[in-house]
Parts: structure tokens; sequence; C-alpha cells
């Protein structure tokens, strides 16, 4: 697979509700067993036991992204969009205890211990996060492959080679567009911002009562993401010992226990502008928002991928800081056309690159959600349509070559703190995008893409979420076992 994806996309099939920590390890595993389970698992009554392998980066990190247990919890018949993450915990002890699962009434025998098996010196050979699902019946075993392509996509029996978007309606797009330099050609013909024509895009699939409605959900649940993480104490799970940081940045910043308040997540961020004017504290509040993020993530947190759940702070984290601290009041109206905004440039990067680490490093996810809050910024805060591609363009031209070096295979160590670099490269590529003439660009966003895609090519596998290059064989820590 050279692209991640073919035909149209929407804005929310890259901007979509997930359980931390990993969209690619954990949302993708997920919902390939919920497909299974729907559509490609044989009679429950002929089923006598279910196992799943999983193949490359999904072994090799999948303990630390906690593939093992969105498995579970997907076999338990949970969703990620609604599952109470507070009893995660006890759906999985419960079910390593009883060995048994049940599908459509009929108790099926699955012991996590031996059911789930890691394959780590093997590959399937479309993508590096692989994993097979087979049930055993009385006419032999009968099993089903799918690729996790990164950001939740799957990839499944009977799809075409690459992933399948907007819950498989192919549409035809008034606006379709295969690199940013068609999509900019389309604003400039129709005369829009960006947002006006992704929004056209959009009504294809959803009213304009929909579109504002599902993108203000979004950004309650980024708003709730900051808010919990930046309320919460503790050591973040996985054995390396990483204590959460948000809380304490926040305690800093207001002189107080935050613990002690109870406001709402949206009230909480209006009260923050009223605290602060200097640059400093400002960006302290840009990193304690993106940590808070992140930190929830590692935690089985439930967070926006953006476009993956690793890369989940930097969009939140900028749209918070347009919010607190934007020289006007933000719109609800705003919102929705950062989010727009934000997706359609993902949408780019998925078309003509990959979204995906263990295809492209972290470049393909921190990279990407860079500057998809970099463009975002620069089209809230009026900028022209070629400097919403010129901020998105920088962003992403000093992520270049990015690896992704997961230390313990946790998404932890160095990605919470890489959400915090995104978030401030973002806004200091919309600033110098919004002060900068495009005709004076030297690089466009297709030609970084582009180029970010023939990095991901050349880059080593040791750098593509394995953890077996940079800072995860570096770093002394025992690496948890699959």
């Amino acid at each position: 697979m050279s692209a991640d994806a073919v035909g149209p996309l929407s804005v929310f099939d890259m901007l979509k509700v997930g359980i931390g920590p990993s969209s690619s390890h954990t949302l993708g595993p997920w919902r390939a067993v919920q497909r299974w389970l729907a559509d490609e698992a044989p009679p429950s009554v002929e089923i006598r036991a279910v196992a799943v392998h999983l193949f490359g980066s999904l072994a090799l990190t999948g303990i630390g992204h906690a593939t093992d247990q969105a498995i579970m919890l997907a076999l338990l018949g949970h969703d990620p969009e609604s599952i109470d993450v507070d009893r995660i915990p006890g759906f999985i002890e419960r079910l390593r205890a009883e060995r048994t699962i049940s599908i459509d009434g009929v108790t099926i025998s699955f012991d996590p211990a031996t059911s789930i098996v890691f394959h780590p010196d093997e590959r399937l050979p479309g993508h590096p996060n692989g994993m097979r699902i087979e049930a055993s019946t009385a006419e032999g075993p009968a099993s089903a492959e799918y690729y996790s392509v990164g950001g939740g996509f799957v990839v499944g029996p009977g799809d075409a080679e690459q992933a399948t978007a907007s819950n498989g309606r192919l549409v035809d797009l008034p606006y379709p567009s295969a690199t940013p330099a068609e999509f900019r050609a389309h604003c400039v013909a129709a005369g829009g911002s960006v947002a006006q024509t992704v929004w056209e895009n959009e009504r294809v699939w959803r009213t304009d009562d929909e579109i504002r409605r599902d993108a203000l959900a979004l950004w309650r649940v980024m708003a709730a993401s900051i808010h919990r993480g930046c309320h919460t104490d503790g050591e973040l799970p996985g054995g390396l010992g990483v204590r959460r940081r948000a809380r304490q940045l926040v305690c800093g910043l207001t002189g107080q226990d935050v613990e002690a308040e109870r406001t709402s997540p949206a009230e909480w961020l209006g009260a923050i502008r009223s605290r602060t004017n200097s640059f400093t504290d400002v960006l302290t509040w840009v990193s304690a928002f993106a940590l808070a993020v992140n930190e929830e993530n590692a935690a089985l947190g439930r967070v926006v991928t953006a476009p993956t759940n690793g890369a989940a702070g930097v969009v939140p984290a900028v749209l918070a800081y347009h919010l607190c601290f934007a020289d006007d009041t933000v719109s609800d109206d705003d919102i929705v056309d950062f989010l727009l905004v934000a997706g359609e440039i993902a949408t780019q990067f998925k078309k003509g690159a990959t979204i995906s680490a263990a295809m492209g490093g972290c470049q393909a996810e921190i990279g990407v959600s860079s500057a998809m809050a970099a463009g975002a910024l620069a089209a809230v805060r009026g900028a022209s349509v070629d400097q919403v591609f010129m901020a998105a363009e920088i962003a992403t031209e000093h992520h270049l070559g990015l690896t992704c070096d997961p230390v313990g295979g946790l998404v932890q160590v160095p990605c919470i703190e890489r959400n915090t670099m995104g978030a401030v490269k973002a806004i200091n590529a919309a600033e110098l995008a919004l002060a900068g003439d495009p005709d004076d660009a030297r690089v466009t966003l297709t030609d970084a893409i582009a180029t970010l895609h023939a990095t991901a090519l050349d880059m080593a596998d040791s750098y593509k979420e394995t953890s077996r290059g940079g800072l995860a064989v570096n770093v002394s820590v025992r690496v948890p076992e699959c």
C-alpha cells in the first residue's frame, strides 16, 4: 500500500472518537474485531473457540499499545465511543478470569493468555499492522485477515487494496481532489474559503445541521479530555513510571489546586483568558493542553483521533489556544470551521502519503497533526486560501524524517511531549503564514506531502513503531513482554 486511501474522504473519517492509546494499535484492531463479528464470523452456534493473531508492528508493540485489551473489549461487545473508560480494568480482569466470551448468546472459549497470539518476527504482506482472526469450528478453522492502516481505518476481506472510508459510501463530491493543489484550485474557482469548500463536500454525507452538530460534538470530547487531563494526577499505566504533568503545570499557572475546581470544560477554558497575558504562561498553557490529552490517551481515556490517537493532543491544544487567547471572542462557527479545515488537511495526507507511524514514522502522526492545526488556525484567523496551505506546509516541512521510537512500546515517551512540540510548531507556522506572502514560498503542501511519502518509503523499519530503534533501544527500561 503506497498511500493510505482512495476515493472520497470526509473530515469525520479523520476526526473520530476513540479510546487510547493508539488509533492504529487500539482503535483499528477494536474495529476489525467488531467488523468480523458483524460480517465475517461463522454462525456463533458453529464456533468452538476464537483466536486472534497479531503480526508485525501490532505484535512488536501490541502490549504497550493495549492491542490485546482492545481485542478483548471488542469481543465482549463494547464500543470505543460509548464504553465507560473507568470500568475497562474490571472488564479485562473478568474476561481473564472467566476465559469465555458470548457471541449472540452462545458461550465460546477465549482465554486471553493463549487466544491472543503475538508474531513479532512475522508480517502479513499488506501492511505492518496485520492481524488474523480465527474461529475453530467442527469443519476446521475459519479465518479472516485485517490491516489497521492508521487513524482507526481498517482494510479487511473483500476491500480494495486501500482503506474504505465514510462507511463505505462511494459518492461524487462537488470538489474532489487527490492533492492540495487540486483542492486549492477548487477554492479559487468557487471564490470561497477552505472551510466553505470543505462544507460543500461534507453536504454529500450530512445536512448542514448534522455537520455543525457532529463537529461541535468532537470539540466537546476534545475539551473534556483537556479538562480531565488537567485535573488528574498520578502515574500512567504500563510500567515506565511516567507521571502525569498537565495538572502540575496548571497548578503552577493558577497558583491553586485544580482538583478543587468543579467547573465544566467550557467554563474552565473560558476563564483562562483572564488569568494571563504572558508569552511564557501562554506557551505553558498550550503545553498543558497537549499533555493533558495525551496523558488521557496513554491511560486508555477517550480522545479524538486527529488524525491518530498518538497525535491526538495537537489539534485540541491549538484550538484551545485560539479559544483562550484570540483577540476576539471565538464562536461555535469558528470551532466548526477550524475542525473542517483540520480534517480536510488530514485527508490530503491520507490520500497522498500516510497517517500511520508503522508506515511512515512519527512524521506521519505528529507531523500531520501539526499541519492540520497550523492550517486550521491560520484559517480562523483570516488567512487566505494560499496562506492556509502555506501554514500546513511549514508545519509539515519541519517534521519530515521524524521517527517513531516508543520506549517500552508505550505511547508515552517521547510521544506525549511530542504533542506539545507539534502544537507549538503549528502556532508558529500559522503566524509565519499569516505574515508571509505565499508567492514567495518555494515549497507547496503538495510537495511536502510527496516528500513525506518518499521519506516514509526510505525510512528503516526500526524507526516505524517497532520499538527496535532510537530512544526505544537507548533508554534503559524493561520492554513489556508479548
